[in-house]
């Protein structure tokens, strides 16, 4: 592990223990490949007054599932920075939007060959503007639960890319319906 000042414009991420302990620091591209090396993030579930949740469909230019639909926010718990800040600065940086109301929901580790990730998961109710980051978000839309239920496990199809959602919000998914009964 290096430390950040070694590297001048680099992101560093912390390195965690599965309750969210401080190990040490490393720059991002150390973090992602490594998936022995647990990271911070957190993902904001934003939903509309009538249940609609948004999701983000995925720049393609992100080297985590690009061009595919995602969670509402989500994002890196910059060094030293609490978890509730750090949602509500992804908020403002990926949807040009703030949710003063919070609801903290629950935390998991999400794990593939990539990376491995504790992710800390808010929700929060939001009808207002929305100007979206587009050098990370390629497009935004609300969906209705059941709609999501039914496109996530159908494959995509030539020319229909509706269907693909990325690993990771799938077991989003799974948590947060898991959390609701």
């Amino acid at each position: 592990m290096r430390t950040p000042g070694e590297y001048e414009g680099e992101e560093f991420l912390e390195i965690v223990d599965e309750q969210g302990n401080v190990l040490g620091t490393a720059p991002r591209e150390e973090i992602h490949g490594n998936p022995e090396l647990l990271h911070r993030v957190v993902h904001v579930l934003v939903f509309n007054r009538t249940g609609e949740l948004l999701l983000q469909k995925r720049s393609l230019r992100k080297d985590v599932a690009p061009g595919q639909w995602d969670t509402s926010v989500g994002g890196h718990v910059e060094p030293g920075e609490d978890v509730y800040d750090a949602a509500r600065r992804e908020m403002r940086e990926e949807l040009g939007a703030d949710c003063p109301e919070l609801e903290y929901l629950y935390s998991y580790i999400h794990a593939n060959p990539y990376e491995s990730e504790l992710v800390y998961t808010f929700a929060c109710t939001f009808d207002g503007a929305i100007t979206f980051n587009r050098d990370e978000i390629q497009e935004i839309r609300t969906w209705k639960i059941g709609d999501i239920l039914e496109a996530v496990d159908r494959p995509p199809a030539p020319g229909r890319e509706e269907a693909a959602f990325s690993d990771n919000f799938r077991h989003e998914l799974r948590m947060y319906l898991k959390s609701r009964t």
